[in-house]
């Protein structure tokens, strides 16, 4: 049996952290000095996580002892919030039948939100049932015992486009949503992740790769929180789709939005600087200090000291990498 990734991975982040920490004079306030690490419950798990995962995430810890105390602490005020699970609650309110020349199908809107509160910013996704079909198959791959009992409502020979059929197809969606979320490492995985998010971000990052900036940052902007609840415990996932925003403010001239958005990512990977997004989001964002008129010495010195470190090497910009996302 092996540990969850996650935790492991969080774990040795906060040890690394707590670690540089003492080489500072300043101590930080008792609040964060009691780190309360007994909070992170890291169970135990039949499941094999995906070895390649699990292996990048150990590589990429690198303490970084330039950092200084008040980025320590951020550091981990990040990493405590992301550690709080966040319950979702899936609704299937309505249906539509869509024809499309010798094609029809019904699309199930999904509307997905967090409980416990008024949640105002829900997420509201449609799917067909061909891609429950296919989140079906890929979770049986990974998952075969954990997906054991889980039923799925069979395609009928006849009668598909029923109000009795799609009423009874709401009702099991629903049901096999919630049922899904329920289980740890499924809501965890990326192929139930994708099946919430990945035909948004690829029609954002298509209206990206073409100009509509406007569109794709649209868009990005609704599957980010969407996509924020769902990686809570490894918010280095959304990164990507953070840089991708940055990329779509600052070619809209938004200079400060594309700030804004950066500093996030660039918080979740102060402890990750081998990820391939760190170079270029730092690049990117000491031109918008520079251009906001901030400090962007502090930037320099970080990008000055990784250069030291590494051989040189083509480093594409931050526009080119997100560009290259989600390519068919």
């Amino acid at each position: 049996m092996e540990q969850d990734p996650e935790c492991t991975a969080e774990r040795e982040l906060l040890e690394a952290a707590s670690t540089i920490a003492t080489f500072s004079i300043t101590a930080p306030p008792d609040e964060e000095q009691s780190q309360p690490k007994a909070e992170i419950s890291c169970e135990l798990s039949k499941e094999n996580p995906g070895r390649d995962d699990l292996r990048d995430s150990k590589a990429s810890l690198s303490p970084n002892s330039s950092m200084t105390t008040k980025e320590l602490q951020e550091y981990w005020r990040n990493e405590k919030s992301q550690c709080r699970q966040v319950k979702l609650l899936f609704e299937i309110p309505s249906t539509r039948i869509v024809e499309h020349h010798l094609s029809k199908y019904v699309m199930y809107k999904i509307i997905i939100l967090q409980t416990g509160s008024f949640d105002s910013n829900k997420s509201v996704i449609e799917r067909r049932y061909s891609d429950f079909e296919k989140l079906h198959r890929n979770l049986l791959e990974d998952f075969s015992e954990e997906m054991e009992d889980v039923t799925f409502p069979k395609k009928a020979l006849t009668g598909n486009f029923t109000d009795e059929i799609i009423s009874e197809r709401k009702l099991a969606f629903k049901d096999y949503l919630r049922l899904l979320y329920s289980m740890k490492f499924i809501r965890r995985s990326k192929k139930f992740i994708d099946f919430l998010t990945k035909p948004e971000l690829q029609e954002a990052y298509g209206c990206l790769r073409g100009g509509q900036y406007n569109k794709a940052l649209e868009i990005l902007l609704e599957v980010i929180r969407l996509q924020e609840r769902l990686t809570r415990g490894n918010p280095v996932a959304i990164v990507p789709t953070l840089c991708a925003i940055v990329v779509c403010h600052k070619d809209l001239g938004n200079a400060a939005s594309a700030f804004e958005y950066g500093e996030k990512a660039l918080s979740y990977l102060c402890m990750r600087n081998s990820h391939k997004y760190y170079i270029p989001l730092l690049e990117a964002m000491i031109t918008l200090a520079y251009e906001l008129g901030k400090d962007f010495l502090s930037l320099q010195e970080k990008l000055e000291e990784w250069k030291a470190k590494k051989d040189p090497v083509r480093v594409f910009s931050l526009k080119e990498l997100a560009v290259r996302e989600y390519v068919k």
